[in-house]
Parts: C-alpha cells; structure tokens; sequence
C-alpha cells in the first residue's frame, strides 16, 4: 500500500493488483469482483465513482480471539483508496496520512467485510478519499457499519511534470455534495492542527494533575510499556510501484501499538479509533523496519498508544542510523466483558520525553474532541417544547431537573485551568457538554440576582448582542428572546429560552438558575437570524463563605450553541476564558445597576 519518499515520493499507495486490472468489472448478474467501481449514476452520466472490495473474513485474516485483527482492516482499506485516488488521478498516487478513524463494530470469522472508497474532493496536488466500512452477517443478512476513515493522497508526479488534479465530478446526490463540501473544512482542521496543538500545548502544563479523572490506585510509569520490534520488509510486502505496502506498514503499527496497551491494560485491548497515520518518507524491499510503541497517557475510558517507524537500509543498519517514515498515535479500550466498574490504570512518567508525550497526548485527546463534534452534521431533531404558562410548573420542573442531572455526571475533564477559573468537558457517545467554574468574591445571593436577570448578560458575554424579555410568568419563570452575533460572516442566531431559578431550601444546597430553548407563536423566526436552539443550560451558585462564592456554568452542546465554542474547542481562540474573566470581573462591581 504506501511508503513515502521525499517530498515527491511521500508513500506509494497500491493494492494486490495493478490499477487496469484492479478496475476491470464483469457486467454479467451474479459475477461478485473483489475490487470494483460500482457504477454511473441513473441518467448515465458518470458521477463519482466507488471502488469497492468485498472480502469473506476467513481464519488467517482474524486474531486470537476470532476476530479481524484491525490491521488487517487497515491493509485492505488502504489498497482500496488508493485505487480510487488512482483511478480520479489517472497516475501513482502516495498517501499522505489516514486519520479520523473511528471503529464501532467487531467483525468475525465467517462475516463479509465489505470496504467502499471514493475521493470526495481533489485540490491541486493533493485529495481526500473517503472511506466506508461495513460488515454482513451471512446468515441474517444484518448489515452494520465497522469504521469510517478518510485518507490524504498525493498524485506522483512522473519525471519534472508538475501534477495538478481535476476538479471531482459532482452528481446530483446529496450526499456526494456535503462530503465534497465537508472535505475543504476537514482540510482546514488538518492545516490548523498544528498550530492549534501547538497553542494548546503552551497551557497544558497546569493539566498535568488534572487529566486523569481516575484518583485511585498505584500510578504506573508509561516508560515500562515501551515495546520494540523489527521487521524486514520482503517483496510480497511491496506495492506495484516498488515500495513498501503502505497498509502493511499500518497492520505492523497496529500490531506493536496493541502490545503496548496490553502491557498497562493487562488484558487484550481493543482499537477504538486511530488519531492519524502520518507517512513521512518511503521504504523499500530489504529495509528493515523498527517499531517503537509507548503508552503516552491512559484517561478515563481510553488509552492512547504512539508508534513510531524508522527504516534502515544496509549502510544505515551498520551506522546505526536511521529514517523516520511513520508516526501513528491509537486509541485503545478494555476489551469487552471486563467490566465497565474496571477503572483503568493511572499513568505517570519518569522522563523529560515521557512528560512530552504525556501533554501532547491530553492535547490531541482535545482536538480530537473538538473535530469530531464541530464536523457532526447529526439530526437532533427539534428541541424546543412550546411554551405554556398553564403548564408552567412541569416546563419548570423538568429545566430544573435537567441542569441539576447534568451538573452531577461524573467524568468531567479538565481543558483549561487558571487562577479564578476552569474549564471542563464531558463527552458521553456523541454528546458533548461543557462546564465552567468561577471562584467570584461577591455573595451567593448578590450573585444569583445578577445571573437571574438574562438581559445583564449583555454586558459581559460578547455572544450575546441583544435580550429582551418576552413574558414573565411569575418571580420563578421568564422567557427572554436572545440574539447573538454571527459566526464566520454567516447569519446571527437567535433563541427563545425559559429561564427557571431556584432558591436554596438550606445553606448547603445551590443557587439554581436553569435555560431551555421554548416555541412561542408570539416570537416566530426573524429575518437576517437562524432560529437555534438549546437542550440544557444554566449556573449552580454555591456559597463558599458570606463574600464570596463558587459559580458553575453547563451548557450541554447542539448545533445551535457549537459554533460560539468551536474555536474554543479546538484551541483557536480562548474566548471561553476571556468571557468567564469578564463574567467575574462584572459580579465582582461593588455597584451594579440592575437593569428594570
């Protein structure tokens, strides 16, 4: 499948068989091809095209436990996106990295695997290949998803020809249209990823105590994970361009990384996810290939392995010299039936490289947070529930409930922590919610007054530009109508919420003050506003003493609300921070006009 050589020669990606051979389809009914374009669309017109492979996953491709071993899974997926790369660029393609792989299904013995890839977008030298992965049991027919990836390739220039790609072929499906415009803004993730690591990278060192949720039991050391093994690349590990499988080299990765999670783990892991395989430089037959594997960090629910290859030609291996051609961080999970009451080991470090790759491993645990929630496109169906003032005291009750349900989850993950305030973040599946505390010196109750009243929050939340009270139903229950500013030039957003606040019933209980999106037929969508909306939101005010107090703010996140905290998330802004400090900065006024 791929290795990489220079700057030109990034990484050969090829498959068992040559591209022509590869793509040659049987029209007859019932002829099965294991590697196939699937073909044009309805008005005969050709759109994108699909390549397709079809495997039976038989006793060699599995590992001990019956299973197919992901690295098997990573070969067949890099051969039949690099055929599909091939097939738009009509030349050698090289993979430039595979990232955002996310596992969701095991496959056995016995099943159909069945991989699908097709480039979603071409830019000028380089394209994105998506790739699909689903499994069919035999017998029930039941058809469910393994993993979806996306994979970079560049085009291999032939000579000093200079390549630049033609534009893909849109069809009229709908789906074809978002993934094409979806790639340009993974492309961007990818392009800010650096410097979005590198920003976070420069805060990270107050997290060092805070990352692992998990308080108890022996710390151990990741340096006692390291595991190293070497491989010496032969000709059936060779691609049709002459370098080395691609894919082969990412099923060796594999290999050594789940090594390294077994040694903390002690049990058999499972691969959840693969941050990105970065190919880095090409290797050919008669390399000998080293792979190092370390446990960088172990978290709540999920362990995070780097690799790293270096190839050594003849000359090198006697020098001692080597070329780094890979680098690869996985994510691993206890295997299934160990108990999710097993909490996972605390790790900790013992070197100035292990503390490096202890932080970067917290840091990339975020933007990888951070890419999978801003590019969810999910239907959350509508949120809201009308407002009724004759229904007032269980619309009440549940915005209470909600907030207070929120607040007592456990799990929650420190993402940034300065002297007066923090922040937190709590993903469940594909849920994501966000936390954030303030130590403020003003009273409890002074407090509460200020938070309660929703049109004061204009002064110190730039998000908001404007409120305006829509109706009040009592001292407990009012509905306001929020306006908030645009977001990357798109339109302002707007919400109707019913903000419900509670008093304390005794000194140790919480000021409460909670918000949901409501429907109100008198406030319908404006013109110029995107009508959004929020699930769940709101502060818990406790008292620390008679001057001063402790404020938590959650917000559990919709589509509605994520574009306010996307760069926050992914490290391109601190606007999060910058609105807590203003937030305590404006309760902390010794005199405060409250707006009548």
């Amino acid at each position: 499948m791929t290795t990489h050589a220079s700057s030109q020669d990034e990484g050969l990606c090829g498959g068992f068989l040559t591209l022509g051979a590869a793509l040659r389809v049987q029209e007859g009914p019932g002829d099965l091809d294991r590697i196939r374009p699937v073909e044009r669309n309805q008005t005969g017109i050709p759109g994108t095209m699909t390549v397709q492979m079809c495997q039976l996953v038989l006793p060699c491709h599995a590992n001990h436990l019956g299973e197919l071993a992901p690295g098997q899974v990573l070969k067949w997926m890099d051969t039949t996106a690099c055929l599909a790369a091939e097939r738009h660029a009509g030349i050698a393609c090289v993979t430039a990295s595979m990232d955002d792989i996310q596992f969701e299904e095991t496959v056995r013995v016995g099943q159909v695997i069945n991989i699908k890839a097709k480039v979603n977008r071409a830019f000028n030298t380089s394209m994105e290949v998506g790739i699909r992965v689903s499994v069919q049991d035999i017998l029930t027919g039941v058809l469910k998803r393994v993993c979806v990836a996306c994979s970079t390739f560049v085009g291999k220039p032939e000579g000093d020809q200079k390549v630049r790609l033609r534009p893909v072929e849109l069809s009229g499906l709908v789906e074809d249209q978002l993934e094409h415009s979806l790639a340009s803004e993974r492309r961007r993730l990818r392009l800010y990823n650096e410097q979005a690591f590198n920003n976070l990278m420069q805060d990270c060192h107050a997290l060092k105590g805070a990352c692992n949720g998990n308080n108890n039991g022996p710390l151990r050391s990741t340096e006692s994970t390291q595991v190293e093994s070497i491989e010496l690349v032969l000709p059936p590990h060779a691609n049709h361009h002459g370098n080395t499988f691609g894919g082969q080299i990412m099923a060796w990765m594999e290999n050594a990384a789940t090594v390294a999670a077994s040694c903390l783990l002690k049990t058999y892991p499972t691969l959840q996810a693969v941050d990105m395989f970065k190919f880095r430089g090409p290797s050919t037959v008669g390399d000998r290939l080293v792979f190092k594997a370390v446990v960088n960090n172990a978290f709540q629910t999920s362990v995070e392995v780097g690799v790293r290859v270096e190839a050594y030609n003849c000359e090198e291996w006697k020098q001692g010299k080597g070329r780094h051609i890979n680098s690869a961080f996985l994510i691993y999970h206890r295997a299934s039936g160990m108990g999710l009451s097993d909490a996972l080991p605390r790790v900790t470090f013992t070197t100035k490289d292990g503390e490096r790759r202890y932080l970067a491993a917290i840091v990339r645990k975020r933007i990888r947070m951070a890419r999978k929630h801003i590019l969810s496109l999910k239907d959350e169906g509508p949120l809201s529930v009308p407002w009724d003032k004759n229904n007032q005291v269980y619309l009440g009750y549940n915005n209470v409930a909600a907030l207070t349900i929120l607040a007592g989850k456990q799990g929650w993950e420190a993402s940034s922590l300065q002297k007066k305030m923090g922040v937190f973040v709590l993903e469940e599946q594909d849920r994501l919610s966000l936390k954030v505390e303030m130590e403020v010196a003003a009273p409890a109750s002074h407090v509460f007054s200020l938070l309660s009243d929703l049109r004061l929050r204009t002064r110190w939340d730039k998000h908001y530009s404007s409120c305006e009270e829509v109706e009040r139903a009592d001292e407990e229950e009012t509905v306001y109508h929020v306006k908030c500013p645009s977001v990357n030039g798109g339109q302002g957003r707007d919400f109707v919420f019913l903000l419900s606040k509670r008093q304390p019933c005794k000194d140790s209980d919480p000021y409460v003050i909670a918000l949901r999106s409501v429907t109100m037929a008198t406030v319908p969508p404006q013109e110029g506003y995107t009508r959004s909306e929020a699930q769940c939101a709101g502060f818990l005010i406790h008292r620390n003493s008679p001057t001063s107090c402790k404020v938590s703010y959650y917000n559990q996140l919709t589509s509605g609300v994520l574009p306010y905290v996307a760069g926050n998330l992914a490290g391109w802004s601190k606007s999060m921070e910058e609105t807590a400090l203003s937030c305590i900065e404006f309760l902390e006024k010794d005199t405060i006009k409250i707006a009548k």
